[in-house]
C-alpha cells in the first residue's frame, strides 16, 4: 500500500485569538493575549498528527489558489503529509476560520461562505485502492453534508478493503440526520462524535444511550469523546477518564485523538490500548495554541503514557 491513511475533508486557516478580552479599549478596539495563524481543518489536523505518529498519511482536500491555501500546503509538507491528492483551484477561496479561545482552553469559532464549497472527493476515489484506511473529517460538514457524496466515498473505500474512521461535526450550513444516512452508516467502522454532537444527532443524554443509537444504525464501533471527562467506547464497552492536564487551547484535540486511535488500530492494538494512546494524543495537543503545535511524534506519546501510568 502507498498510504496507511488518507484523510478527507476540510482544509483551512485558523486565525486563533487567544485570551480575547470582550471589554473594548476604544469605540471599536479590543485586546487579546495573542493572535496567530495556523493551518487547520479536520483533514489537515488528522493527517499531520497521523504523519507525526509514523503513518504514511495523505490528504484529499480542496485549497484555493491563494495565500491561505499556500499556508496550508506548506504546513502539510512540513508535517510529512503526502500532498499530491490536493485539489487546487482559483474558483473558490481557501476557508479561513476565526477562533476565540478562552483562558480555560475552550473556544468559539466563526465560519463564512467559503466553508460551504462542497468539493467532490468521490471523483478521486481511485486513490482508495492505495490506502489501508480513510478518515472522514468531518461527517455532516462539507464535503460530507451530501448523502450522495458520503455514499460514493464510503462504498469505494470499503470495496477496496479500507477501514473507515468518521469524525463528526455539528452542521453549519446544510443539516443531515442519521435517518438521511441510514443506508450508509453500516459502512463506518469507527465513529467519533463528542458529547454535544452525539446529543444533537441521537437526542439522548448519556454516553451509553448515545452509543446505542449509533450502533442501532449499524456503525461498527462508537467513541463518545467527553473532553475533560475522558471517552466512552462501544463495542466492547470501555469508559476511560481523561489525563490530568493544564489545557491552553483545545483546538484540534479531537482530531489528534482520532489520529492517535487510528494509528494504534492500524498497528494492531486492541481498543483499550488504542483509546489510551488516543487520549494521550488529545491531552498533549491541548498544551499549546494550535492543533498541530504540541504533538511531536510517537515517542513523545509513549513517554507521556509511561509518566501517567
Amino acid at each position: 500500500m502507498k498510504y496507511d491513511v488518507i484523510c478527507i475533508g476540510t482544509a483551512l486557516v485558523d486565525s486563533i485569538i487567544l485570551g480575547f478580552d470582550p471589554q473594548p479599549i476604544t469605540v471599536s478596539g479590543y485586546r487579546a493575549e495573542a493572535c496567530t495563524l495556523h493551518a487547520g481543518g479536520e483533514a489537515v489536523n488528522d493527517s499531520v498528527a497521523a504523519a507525526k505518529l509514523g503513518l504514511r498519511a495523505a490528504i484529499l482536500c480542496f485549497l484555493g489558489e491563494d495565500g491561505a491555501g499556500q499556508i496550508v500546503e506548506d504546513a502539510l509538507r512540513r508535517g510529512g503529509v503526502a500532498t499530491e491528492l490536493i485539489v487546487r483551484s482559483a474558483e473558490h477561496p481557501t476557508p479561513v476560520t476565526t477562533m476565540f479561545v478562552r483562558a480555560d482552553g475552550t473556544r468559539k469559532s466563526i465560519t463564512n461562505g467559503a466553508h460551504r464549497y462542497n468539493f467532490h472527493p468521490e471523483r478521486y476515489a481511485g486513490c482508495f485502492s492505495q490506502t489501508r484506511a480513510v478518515i472522514l473529517g468531518s461527517l455532516f460538514r462539507a464535503p460530507f453534508d451530501d448523502a450522495g457524496v458520503i455514499s460514493d466515498v464510503l462504498h469505494r473505500a470499503r470495496d477496496n478493503g479500507a477501514l473507515v474512521f468518521a469524525d463528526t461535526k455539528l452542521p453549519n450550513f446544510r443539516p443531515l440526520t442519521l435517518d438521511d444516512l441510514a443506508d450508509i452508516l453500516p459502512l463506518v467502522d469507527y465513529i467519533t462524535p463528542n458529547e454535544d454532537e452525539a446529543r444533537y444527532y441521537t437526542g439522548k443524554d448519556t454516553p451509553e444511550e448515545m452509543a446505542e443509537v449509533f450502533l442501532r444504525y449499524g456503525v461498527g464501533h462508537v467513541i463518545i469523546k467527553r473532553g475533560a471527562e475522558g471517552c466512552y467506547f462501544r463495542d466492547p464497552e470501555i469508559s476511560l477518564p481523561a489525563f490530568p492536564i493544564d489545557a491552553v487551547d483545545a483546538t484540534g484535540a479531537g482530531d489528534n485523538f482520532l489520529a492517535g486511535f487510528a494509528a494504534e488500530i492500524l498497528r494492531g492494538a486492541g481498543p483499550l490500548e488504542a483509546l489510551r494512546f488516543a487520549g494521550a494524543c488529545g491531552a498533549i495537543c491541548t498544551t499549546a495554541s494550535g492543533a498541530g503545535t504540541a504533538l511531536r511524534d510517537e515517542a513523545q506519546v509513549r513517554a507521556f503514557l509511561a509518566a501517567h501510568s
